[in-house]
């Protein structure tokens, strides 16, 4: 059996690209957005096994020890993320492709094991400084974790090299129309 065909988008938080995966969906039928498990609680406005899959830390770490999982990370004590390979397999029997918004590390490990079957783009503002203004601009952070997520998007700017399409975000719209084109091109090759 051949492996199925995957996009990637990842890229620090205010970089866009949860945006653009929004834009995609809307736009692009053959997409089926990929759904991360965690251990974090759930919000009252999200709706398990659409914004996430809400599982237990035992259970996570359960499915870890069995290798359910693509990629998974463990972003703060007993705060899991990862990516089902059962998720992909769910999408695959729709006949879609899936479309990952992932973090950074995970982009990697789904990177190695997809290679030439995988579409991976990095999104990134046009500089530093503009996320910064941005992520500022989101007045969803205290200080402390405003900070630490900084913090984490400069470590996570330095991957960019690493994967092979790069969208500089410097306006929505043009990063939305610059990655609807990737993405239609990669889905009409082969």
């Amino acid at each position: 059996m051949s492996q199925p065909r995957l996009i990637l988008f990842c890229g620090p938080s205010g970089s866009g690209k949860t945006t653009i995966v929004k834009y995609l969906l809307e736009h692009i039928p053959q997409l089926s957005f990929s759904v991360s498990a965690t251990t974090r609680k759930q919000r009252p406005n999200e709706i398990d096994g659409r914004d996430y899959y809400f599982i237990s830390v035992d259970e996570f770490k359960k499915r870890i020890e069995h290798d359910a999982f693509l990629e998974w990370e463990q972003v703060y004590e007993n705060g899991f993320y990862g990516t089902l390979k059962t998720e992909v397999d769910r999408i695959n029997s729709l006949g879609k492709v899936p479309l990952f918004d992932v973090d950074v590390e995970g982009g990697m490990h789904i990177k190695e094991k997809y290679g030439a079957n995988l579409l991976d783009v990095f999104v990134r503002p046009p500089s530093p400084d503009d996320l910064r203004k941005r992520l500022v601009a989101r007045a969803t952070e205290t200080p402390e974790s405003l900070e630490r997520r900084i913090g984490k998007a400069a470590l996570e700017l330095e991957y960019g090299p690493q994967f092979t399409h790069t969208i500089v975000n410097t306006t929505i719209e043009q990063a939305c129309k610059d990655a609807f084109d990737l993405v239609q091109r990669f889905l009409s090759t082969k």
